[in-house]
């Protein structure tokens, strides 16, 4: 299914996941089980599908697949929207799998205020971290009401990092002169072709202080449980020493979650699509007609080698 708006810039579409698993259940059942086997996998459908619809709890499934300016932002705050306008908070749940290194603070705390949406909204959030959820990606998994980690995930880093090229000795060095022209003592503090000052540095390493600071409280605020000073090092963990650290709640893989919910619970996965262009819809028809000739085209090369090749036998053996 496929919901759009005029207004918006992408299509999303929403996918049942119990349909889709569940087909492929039947399809593998068909090909390798016992007719008494396939009818103990039907009954056993039917049986789920009863569950849920007594149930009546849906989940839907998000992505956030971050990069250093949290790109994906853009995605996620429709997505988000969609959920709030028809889901039903207190019932209904959300499941984003996170995969972030961290990046710029303004796109992560963005980022981070989409989720606070739904937090705020009472829906249970949980985050799932296959691969990492670092810095600004741990900033976003913090909000869960529970996180659940891959064993080998990487998780944490709650710290600031920012690093300035400085060229000016280089400059001075080619007879280069750089002017910079400022109004207000620490509209620069930091350059990196002007000669930078101890008091610009000083300045530039209080406002990465600040910024830690602000990482610390947001950190603190939606996950109490944690030990903030101890982990806002900088340093990342794995496996068990997250969870004895009380940065997530379990260890299990994504997959492995979502599994569990699949009997009792209406799954859905939300993704969105940005719309090709014409110029893109254009250069796919083109590569798909390419891809459908290309077979034909060699079959027809393979028989014209074949047919010179056996040619070429019977000039050499003249008993052929």
């Amino acid at each position: 299914m496929l919901f759009h708006s005029p207004k918006l810039p992408a299509e999303i579409r929403i996918s049942h996941l119990n349909a889709r698993i569940n087909e492929q259940r039947k399809k593998i059942a068909q090909t390798t089980a016992s007719k008494f086997e396939l009818l103990q996998l039907t009954q056993q459908l039917a049986k789920e599908a009863r569950a849920r619809k007594k149930n009546n709890e849906k989940v839907y499934v998000l992505d956030f697949n971050g990069d250093t300016a949290a790109s994906a932002v853009s995605s996620l705050r429709e997505e988000i929207t969609l959920i709030l306008a028809t889901a039903k908070a207190g019932r209904d749940r959300v499941v984003l799998r996170l995969e972030s290194p961290g990046g710029m603070v303004h796109g992560y705390g963005l980022a981070a205020a989409q989720l606070v949406r739904l937090r705020d909204a009472g829906f249970h959030l949980t985050i799932c971290v296959d691969k990492v959820a670092a810095s600004g990606g741990y900033m976003m998994a913090c909000i869960a009401s529970e996180i659940v980690s891959a064993p080998f995930a990487v998780v944490g880093s709650i710290g600031v990092v920012a690093q300035v090229p400085n060229f000016n000795r280089l400059l001075k060095e080619k007879h280069i002169d750089f002017e910079l022209y400022t109004a207000g003592q620490f509209k620069r503090t930091v350059t990196m072709f002007g000669e930078n000052t101890a008091e610009g540095k000083a300045k530039f390493e209080e406002e990465l202080q600040q910024t830690h600071n602000l990482f610390k409280h947001f950190v603190e605020k939606y996950r109490p449980q944690l030990n903030v000073e101890k982990v806002a090092t900088g340093e990342h963990w794995y496996g068990q020493d997250a969870i004895d650290l009380n940065l997530v709640d379990q260890l299990k893989t994504s997959d492995e979650y979502l599994l569990g919910l699949l009997p009792q619970h209406d799954v859905y996965l939300i993704q969105t699509r940005k719309k090709p262009t014409l110029g893109e819809k254009l250069g796919l028809q083109a590569a798909q007609m390419a891809d459908s000739l290309v077979p034909a085209v060699m079959s027809k090369v393979m028989e014209s080698l074949t047919k010179a090749n056996a040619s070429l036998v019977q000039l050499r053996d003249p008993k052929l």
